[in-house]
């Protein structure tokens, strides 16, 4: 069947999950690093590393959380 498997939607829809919350990680840290006080940036960033963190994550993707923080901190940083 063209090398499709029953799971590519359901990969599909893992990536875009993850996708999305690096995302929204990406947008809290550019908003924290203007405007540190900004308490709802804060929370957001907050709530997408334990997202990273959890074990929903762990069933999404193999992507080591701690190494994928690292990299988006040291991109927005830049």
């Amino acid at each position: 069947m063209g090398g499709t498997s029953m799971n590519t939607p359901y990969e599909n829809l893992a990536n875009a999950i993850v996708l999305s919350a690096v995302q929204d990680y990406r947008k809290a840290l550019r908003i924290l690093s203007r405007f540190p006080e900004r308490r709802d940036a804060q929370k957001e960033k907050d709530s997408i590393l334990q997202f990273f963190r959890s074990e929903w994550f762990y069933a999404l993707t193999s992507i080591d959380p701690e190494f994928l923080i690292r990299k988006l901190d040291k991109e927005v940083a830049a």
